[in-house]
């Protein structure tokens, strides 16, 4: 059973920073891409960020420059470092691993940015 478990979520003032991370059971490295989806109430999942198993990262332009991905395969886990928060980064942000065939999420993570 394929478990992805999602962990430092929080409240947080605007222009703060805040890490997410979240443990893949099984390796990291045998999922072909993983990232970051976030959910904002009343809105759809969007797409934050992703990285392929060769490194390759892509991101949101909302979050560009901003946000980093990255994932270390030696502890099985995902980071998603999120500098200069704004209120519109305000969401539940979930983890997925797609092994290539299917995709397996987290429960997610509540991620609030306000003063």
């Amino acid at each position: 059973q394929v478990q992805l478990v999602e962990s430092g979520g929080g409240s947080v003032q605007p222009g703060a920073s805040l890490r997410i991370s979240c443990a893949v059971s099984g390796s990291t490295s045998s999922y072909s891409r993983t990232g970051w989806y976030r959910q904002a109430r009343g809105s759809q999942r969007d797409l934050v960020a992703t990285i392929t198993s060769g490194g390759i990262t892509t991101y949101a332009g909302s979050v560009k420059g901003r946000f980093l991905i990255s994932r270390d395969n030696a502890k099985n886990t995902m980071y998603l470092q999120m500098n200069s928060l704004k209120p519109e980064d305000t969401a539940v942000y979930y983890c997925y691993a797609f092994t290539g065939v299917k995709s397996y999420w987290g429960q997610g993570t509540q991620v609030t940015v306000s003063s």
